[in-house]
């Protein structure tokens, strides 16, 4: 796939160049020398998202730089990346980051205490509900390179990991994960790493963290078992949508999770 499509490898570098700029579907076409509907067609099959849906991540990725690298004023921001209109700027923020931009820029205390949480804790358990064996994900998680840190994991409704996962946990170490009780439809399969001695900026801006994402989609059905999912935790690559999900969110979750479950 990624021989076939190496011209989707050049507009990708191309909107990271230009991501400032207007960057309507008819250009993106164009530097690739396909028309519109093909060069949608191929993007999407290359990357999972649409063109303009790709864009619209990597400017919010941009605007939780902004807010954690300047002072600029939110509103200053969401001109920055091309969005004429504060609201609907902090609603898509809010909806796909999981925080609001300003909750977002106070959240670097939050990121380290959580780390350090995590990292105290004894007991990663879960008690487990009854199960049937056709309504969960079993699989496993190996890494390219080694690291000592935690696991976040999830199923998204997108192929890409924003917004708060259907269904999430984390894991103390690379092994064996099952999500349970998962109601039938389509899921897409994302995780990322934590290291213990990452800096709270480096949690909230991930650029540098092992990766992995289902480009095909899970598909749960009430009468059929899904088969045992390998994955493989990754450096990032140029095709990566970014990780827009705000990881404490996720981490302050699953210490919630933790703590109700020790006082049952």
């Amino acid at each position: 796939m990624t021989d076939r499509y190496s011209e989707i490898d050049e507009v990708i570098a191309y909107i990271h160049q230009h991501i400032y700029d207007p960057l309507p579907l008819s250009r993106l076409a164009q530097y690739a020398g396909y028309s519109p509907y093909h060069f949608t067609r191929i993007f999407k099959e290359r990357i999972g998202l649409s063109p303009l849906y790709y864009v619209s991540s990597l400017r919010l990725q941009k605007a939780k730089d902004l807010l954690l690298r300047t002072n600029l004023t939110v509103r200053d921001i969401a001109l920055e990346i091309g969005q004429q209109s504060l609201g609907t700027f902090t609603t898509r923020f809010t909806e796909r980051v999981g925080v609001t931009p300003s909750e977002f820029r106070n959240s670097t205390l939050q990121a380290g205490n959580h780390l350090c949480s995590l990292q105290m804790l004894s007991d990663w358990r879960m008690s487990s509900p009854a199960v049937t064996a056709h309504n969960q994900i079993r699989g496993t998680v190996q890494a390219e390179i080694p690291f000592e840190g935690v696991i976040l994991i999830g199923l998204f409704a997108k192929p890409i990991p924003e917004g708060l996962p259907l269904y999430g946990t984390l894991l103390s170490s690379l092994g064996d994960f099952c999500f349970m009780n998962v109601t039938p439809g389509t899921y897409y399969l994302m995780a990322t790493s934590v290291s213990w001695g990452m800096c709270a900026m480096d949690i909230l801006l991930p650029y540098t963290t092992l990766r992995t994402r289902s480009k095909e989609p899970l598909l749960v059905n009430p009468f059929l078992s899904v088969p045992h999912q390998q994955v493989t935790l990754h450096v990032p690559r140029l095709d990566d949508p970014p990780i827009l999900i705000s990881l404490p969110i996720l981490m302050n979750r699953f210490l919630s999770r933790v703590l109700q479950n020790s006082h049952r």
